[in-house]
């Protein structure tokens, strides 16, 4: 044999799950290498064992999907992948045969992007699983998938997937581009690969949107996104995206649209609510108590009266607390998670204003923010939001309602400023692109009406599908 199995055992670091089998057949010498970890015995026993023994090399050569090579490194990289390999005595090549183990998990909801109506499947560790649920749901020949291998010690498969007609021609090159171009010695999430090709890491806007959920990947595969799936990662990242793609839910598509186009509104002005409704509290007690009729600023100023800290240090200290129960309750097991929401929601809150440490306006302020940031469909947007409240408190705190003004300012010219793959952020309203671009943005169409919209502009669905080209 021109390769032995010593010198594949040596090349993958003479591990212990390496196992070799060696046996005789028509008077010729076979071993067969396979990862006990990777390798399904029974598809050996199957595939290669049986069939030799009757048949000879002859079976070998009708297995579908076999590889042959002499290539070490090939050889090894086929081991890690799921194959066993077969050396033949005298024989200058070896026979690569896939016989995959298995492991996966049932295809079930995903737990942090649950909806009342629609499908739920969600995506789970296994790459080619999820592929299939993407395909499943788009029978097309336009379905395309690139494969790129990322991390010199992981050799992490990654998949970009891509609608071959609808998808920008441009915005596809420059993210195979990036993907390409990303070295990393390891890679173990969609997380790592955001973060590599994103443009503005400096941003606290998630710049991509990350979903497990197969109807969300479809319906923005089929608006000319692309999908990157990560092997051994049940999220899909989406891009390019925009600022109110995080504010649509499968929901506003499952439900009438007088009732989708409600949730919808709802949800915007939640991000307000979020960023600014602490500092307005700040600037009102500190600056400007003159705007509250009589009855609401007695209460206040009643509430506020045993209280020895100034109102930012309560806000600070609240929306903290927020995050510390918030994280805890994360970490926890359900039942006792369902406990600290309690304890946290009463005793605390309870106690603190008995305390005279925080007033009960501010325990009222901080629950609708919370509540308000918790309304975006997709959590990693909602903490985004929590963390640009901070800065708008100090600049409250400062100047009142002049410095809530100045940062929203700050965050909407920021938002119109950065892009993703080339496409505006803000868009369609930064830059600004017509009437009709921004239909279907704070308001749900019914189908009918998107199908007319499309049948007039030539697309599928013209008014959500927003791909730009960089000038």
């Amino acid at each position: 044999m021109t390769l032995s199995g010593e010198e594949i055992n040596l090349y993958l670091s003479g591990t212990e799950d390496l196992k070799t089998e060696r046996f005789a057949f028509h008077n010729q010498a076979c071993s067969i290498l396979y990862l006990e970890s990777f390798a399904k015995i029974e598809l050996i026993q199957s595939l290669i064992v049986l069939p030799l023994l009757e048949d000879g090399i002859a079976s070998l050569e009708a297995v579908s999907g076999i590889l042959k090579s002499s290539d070490l490194s090939l050889i090894g990289q086929s081991l890690l992948d799921g194959y066993c390999v077969v050396l033949l005595e005298n024989h200058p090549e070896a026979y690569m045969i896939a016989v995959p183990q298995s492991h996966g998990r049932s295809i079930d909801e995903p737990s942090a992007e649950q909806i009342i109506k629609g499908s739920h499947e969600g995506f789970v560790e296994n790459l080619n699983t999820n592929i299939y649920l993407l395909r499943y749901r788009v029978k097309s020949p336009q379905f395309k998938v690139k494969y790129f291998s990322i991390g010199t010690l992981t050799n992490t498969k990654v998949a970009m997937v891509y609608m071959e007609k609808l998808a920008d021609s441009n915005i596809v090159e420059e993210c195979e581009r990036r993907l390409k171009s990303i070295n990393l010695t390891h890679l173990y999430s969609t997380g790592e690969v955001d973060e590599m090709i994103e443009e503005h890491p400096m941003s606290p806007f998630p710049q991509s949107l990350h979903t497990e959920r197969t109807d969300r990947a479809v319906s923005y595969l089929l608006e000319g996104k692309i999908n990157i799936l990560v092997d051994g990662n049940p999220t899909v990242l989406i891009l390019p995206i925009t600022f109110f793609s995080f504010y649509q839910s499968p929901d506003d598509y499952n439900s009438r649209w007088i009732t989708g186009s409600f949730f919808r509104f709802i949800r915007m002005i939640s991000f307000i609510l979020a960023i600014s409704l602490p500092a307005i509290y700040i600037a009102i007690v500190s600056y400007h108590s003159e705007v509250l009729p009589p009855g609401i600023l007695y209460s206040v100023k009643v509430s506020l009266t045993y209280v020895p800290f100034p109102p930012i240090v309560e806000a600070l200290a609240m929306q903290i607390i927020l995050e510390l129960l918030k994280e805890a309750s994360i970490r926890l097991p359900s039942p006792i998670a369902q406990t600290i929401g309690i304890v946290g929601g009463l005793v605390i809150g309870t106690a603190v204003v008995e305390a005279h440490l925080v007033s009960h306006t501010m325990i009222v302020v901080i629950g609708l923010t919370a509540i308000a940031s918790f309304a975006a469909p997709l959590n990693e947007f909602g903490t985004s939001l929590r963390i640009l409240g901070f800065p708008t408190m100090l600049a409250a705190s400062l100047f009142g309602f002049f410095g809530i003004s100045v940062m929203m300012m700050v965050i909407f010219i920021h938002l119109c400023k950065i892009e993703t793959l080339g496409v505006p952020y803000f868009a369609p309203f930064g830059p600004f692109h017509g009437k009709d671009s921004m239909k279907d943005i704070f308001l749900r169409l019914p189908v009918w009406k998107t199908e007319q919209n499309a049948q007039k502009n030539g697309s599928r669905k013209q008014s959500f599908t927003l791909r730009w080209k960089r000038q």
